[in-house]
């Protein structure tokens, strides 16, 4: 397999088609290239029954080694939709986004897709008694708690709340791939 940094190796995020990131990562390393599809363990329903199954952590993309100045044989690859960048020009995954990707893969931790929060960014609690308020993240409060500015009454009012009881209003951001913002269409995906 090819190394990173060698021959103008980099690693790129590639936009595929929705539920074709398992076969088209195996028809990339098929020809020759180091793909990586990280996973996560899932429960779903299949005809009245409750199945494990392996899903896509960053559903419809797929990583994959290459140089950019040859990415024909890439963009012909069946699922494959475009490479992600900003214009025409592809823009590589910083190293260190994908050494962090591939440590949290085989941690075996359990992982799984996460709404990505930023300071000052809206937000909606969905738990507990304060179910379908609206308010704007303030700070962080260690890992799991957070501080959330509530308009009550024309004032201002502050909570601390448990982070996983609240999820984004609008656009957000995937904390390994902030190229993609939210929607890579929108920032140019390069053919």
């Amino acid at each position: 397999m090819m190394s990173p940094g060698t021959d103008g190796q980099r690693w790129f995020a590639l936009q595929v088609r929705t539920r074709w990131e398992n076969s088209t990562a195996l028809l990339l390393s098929g020809k020759g290239y180091q793909t990586l599809l990280p996973t996560y363990q899932t429960k779903k329903r299949w005809n009245g029954r409750l199945k494990q199954l392996n899903a896509p952590l960053f559903p419809g993309y797929v990583f994959c080694q290459f140089d950019a100045l040859n990415r024909l044989p890439i963009l012909v690859t069946p699922g494959v939709i475009a490479v992600v960048g900003c214009g025409r020009v592809p823009v590589p995954v910083d190293d260190a986004e994908i050494a962090a990707i591939q440590t949290v893969v085989s941690s075996g931790l359990p992982a799984e897709p996460w709404p990505y929060l930023e300071i000052g960014q809206r937000i909606r609690i969905e738990s507990d008694a304060l179910s379908g308020l609206e308010g704007i993240l303030i700070k962080f409060k260690g890992n799991h708690r957070i501080v959330v500015s509530v308009s009550l009454l024309r004032r201002s009012v502050a909570l601390e709340i448990d982070r996983s009881c609240v999820r984004p209003l609008g656009p957000t951001r995937t904390p390994a791939l902030e190229l993609i913002m939210s929607h890579p269409l929108q920032q140019g995906v390069v053919a």
